[in-house]
């Protein structure tokens, strides 16, 4: 029984340490935990906030380079399409010009064929009656020389 005694003794001896660190647990609670839990949840909820925020500015960031991205797309195609417009009038203009430069070379080509096939005609016109009138200038000193044999000698 005395050591309970003894125990009794000891814990109304600490009673009084116990109710002080009690008080001074809860007036610690009241006027340094709950103000410093809620700077501390204050500052939480700022963080997240700011979080969000940075990620919604990121997704917007990423919406404005797809949306830019896309502009740039849609201004290539349409650069390729006035370059490919452009491109068809140059090659279809090109085309036209060697079209043309194609009959003009082929009009020349008949013109001059005609006037060769003129100047053919005529020349053989000419041959005809320059032949005969070389034919008869033959036949005439032909008959107008003597004849090698009738002179004897051979030359």
């Amino acid at each position: 029984m005395e050591i309970l005694k003894q125990l009794q003794s000891l814990f109304l001896q600490a009673l009084p340490t116990v109710f002080l660190v009690l008080i001074f647990y809860f007036f610690l609670r009241s006027n340094f935990f709950a103000p410093l839990e809620k700077a501390m949840a204050e500052r939480s909820a700022r963080t997240d906030g700011a979080r969000r925020d940075a990620a919604a500015a990121v997704q917007a960031a990423l919406e404005k380079v797809k949306s830019y991205e896309e502009a740039m797309k849609k201004a290539r195609m349409e650069t390729y399409a006035s370059q490919d417009t452009a491109r068809r009038a140059v090659l279809e203009d090109r085309n036209i010009q060697l079209r043309q430069a194609r009959e003009k070379a082929n009009e020349t080509v008949r013109v001059e064929k005609e006037k060769l096939a003129a100047e053919m005609v005529v020349a053989r016109k000419r041959l005809e009656a320059e032949s005969q009138s070389l034919a008869a200038a033959i036949v005439s000193r032909i008959l107008e020389s003597p004849s090698p044999r009738a002179s004897g000698g051979r030359s």
